[in-house]
């Protein structure tokens, strides 16, 4: 199988390419920069496996949530590579490759808790658990404030991972802070674990058409206005 991924979401810009023989993955901190790096990346990756672009079998995609700007970019892309060689996308949410990031030894059926700062005071979050290399969701995926997030369980040993632990000062991170094993707040998506994630995707029939790709935004105001912004510092103070 080789499958193309990009991860465009957030601040850091990724593409991986996963192939029979292994991963490969660019990947850099690079905001604003998304849409100069990610088209040349992908031609190296497969100059660099020796892999044309006919023998792509799908490409996939970090479908969101995350910056507006960035998701959309992310499914263009997908949209536009997968168009032009008459191939399958395979949408994979954010969070959950945001998720594959926490990985502590013997942790093979741990709880996890993904969270992006969204910005105006929300973080995005899903919480999901271990499944042997994959994942299975355990709520549905929403944007709230931080002391709105919560556990599907509160049992101990949960992993906490991404920016929104350290967004709005910590706020996250300090309420559910009992409940967690531990917390890297400084995660970030990576089209690695999108590539994973899609592969076993495809592998089992996964897949959608490209022009039936849909973004997840999950916020349905991208921004908000001046007055709105305002109320919302007057409710924080």
């Amino acid at each position: 199988m080789n499958l193309l991924a990009f991860e465009t979401a957030t601040e850091a810009c990724s593409v991986a390419l996963w192939t029979d023989a292994g991963l490969l993955e660019r990947f850099e901190l690079a905001p604003r920069r998304h849409a100069e790096l990610a088209l040349p990346w992908a031609e190296a990756l497969l100059a660099e496996a020796g892999i044309a672009r006919a023998q792509l079998d799908a490409v996939a995609i970090g479908r969101g949530p995350g910056a507006f700007t960035g998701v959309r970019l992310g499914i263009a892309l997908a949209q536009g590579i997968a168009l032009a060689l008459d191939l399958p996308v395979v949408p994979v949410s954010t969070l959950a490759a945001l998720a594959m990031r926490a990985r502590p030894a013997g942790a093979a059926d741990a709880r996890i808790l993904a969270a992006i700062d969204a910005r105006m005071g929300e973080v995005y979050a899903g919480a999901f658990q271990r499944r042997g290399d994959g994942l299975a969701a355990m709520a549905a995926e929403r944007v709230a404030p931080p002391d709105a997030v919560a556990l599907p369980d509160e049992a101990p040993g949960w992993l906490g991972v991404g920016t929104g632990f350290a967004a709005a000062d910590g706020a996250l991170a300090m309420r559910l802070g009992p409940a967690m094993r531990s917390i890297d707040a400084a995660a970030l998506p990576r089209a690695g674990d999108v590539a994973r994630l899609a592969a076993a995707e495809f592998a089992a029939g996964g897949g959608v058409a490209p022009e039936s790709l849909e973004p997840a935004y999950l916020r349905d105001n991208v921004a908000l206005t001046l007055a709105e912004q305002q109320a919302r510092r007057r409710q924080g103070e």
